[in-house]
């Protein structure tokens, strides 16, 4: 998988790499090193390349663990710009078992679910670049939702 996620186009163009994926798809890690083709016009991280680091990772890791039987879709993103990224930046995205049930247990009603993810991109000696916000849309599949009656 993680050698799929770098060749998709989107994050390679950006020179984005996903470092590292745990064994039960609950943490994924990605680095980004600033290079010619992510730097702005200020020499440093473009804004949109800080925000791809960001776009697919927590969808795909709860498409990963919830499995076939549920919809997950990002609903809303927000990124604010805290500092210029100068170096190699990094995200660790991360889904933890406990807020894994907790979304099971409130989709399992059949409603939909929005459940907000927060995270920081940082520089390798942990100074914030950005603060990334986002809200995943989650719900059961029509055929695996309890019945009305």
């Amino acid at each position: 998988m993680r050698r799929a996620m770098n060749f998709y186009a989107p994050l390679r163009g950006a020179g984005i790499h996903v470092h590292h994926i745990s064994a039960n798809f609950e943490e994924v890690e990605v680095h980004m090193p600033l290079t010619r083709r992510n730097k702005n016009i200020m020499g440093t991280q473009f804004g949109g390349s800080l925000y791809a680091m960001a776009d697919p990772f927590y969808m795909l890791i709860l498409m990963k663990r919830l499995g076939s039987r549920y919809h997950v879709w990002d609903q809303e993103a927000n990124i604010r710009f805290v500092a210029p990224g100068n170096a190699l930046v990094k995200g660790v995205y991360q889904v933890d078992d406990q807020t894994l049930e907790e979304i099971k247990a409130k989709a399992a009603t059949g409603e939909k679910v929005l459940h907000t993810f927060e995270t920081d991109i940082t520089h390798a000696d942990g100074s914030v670049v950005a603060h990334v916000t986002k809200v995943l849309y989650i719900r059961l599949k029509k055929q695996y939702r309890p019945n009305p009656n």
